[in-house]
């Protein structure tokens, strides 16, 4: 496990730390002291930074913990043989919560909905479940913007359209914020980790 500092929209005193999992390396921010924790999951195309706001609230009294995982903002590829199915994802985040020797958790989840896969299938780790605005039941994957990517990928020169509708979507949000360094609109600016593993789980390669 490793620590240095996160250039990119937090604050310069701020620590992002790695644990290298089955799946690959994962960056995460802990806010540190003990109990209660709770840990953060962000949606697709999204990271940590997406709770910025809510950490800043927390942080006084709660040891917020925040990881990155490989949906689209990660930085450094998994590994080639990394599942990084629902399921997949699912198994690497009650890996996260062993690995820290995280226990009692809230676990709160956003968008992508595998956080619910998580807490049904590993709940050693996990006391308390809150569930944002996010996919369930049949709306998986959720609406158009997910069965464009599920469709894309599929499809001969999908991949290259599902990174066009990412970045669109993302120089949108960043318009829309407001701040050029926007945790939501980053993920555009650095693609190099998602689009390695978009095109490892595409079809044909």
């Amino acid at each position: 496990m490793t620590s240095r500092l996160f250039a990119h929209g937090h604050r310069r005193d701020e620590r992002v730390q790695e644990i290298d999992l089955s799946a690959g390396m994962i960056e995460y921010e802990d806010t540190g002291g003990s109990d209660p924790v709770v840990v953060l999951l962000h949606g697709l195309a999204m990271d940590g930074s997406v709770w910025r706001h809510v950490v800043r609230e927390l942080r006084a009294d709660h040891r917020c913990v925040i990881p990155t995982l490989p949906l689209g903002s990660h930085r450094q590829p998994m590994r080639a043989d990394a599942d990084l199915s629902p399921h997949g994802i699912a198994r690497l985040q009650a890996e996260f919560l062993e690995a820290l020797d995280l226990r009692e958790v809230t676990l709160v989840g956003n968008d992508t909905g595998h956080f619910q896969f998580t807490a049904g299938l590993y709940p050693e780790h996990i006391a308390r479940l809150v569930l944002t605005p996010c996919e369930a039941f049949e709306n998986f994957p959720p609406g158009l913007p997910g069965r464009t990517a599920e469709i894309g990928i599929k499809m001969p020169g999908g991949t290259f359209i599902v990174r066009e509708d990412a970045a669109f979507g993302a120089q949108l949000a960043q318009t829309l914020d407001g701040r050029r360094n926007s945790g939501v609109a980053r993920s555009a600016w650095q693609p190099g980790a998602i689009l390695l593993d978009v095109d490892a789980k595409a079809p044909g390669r």
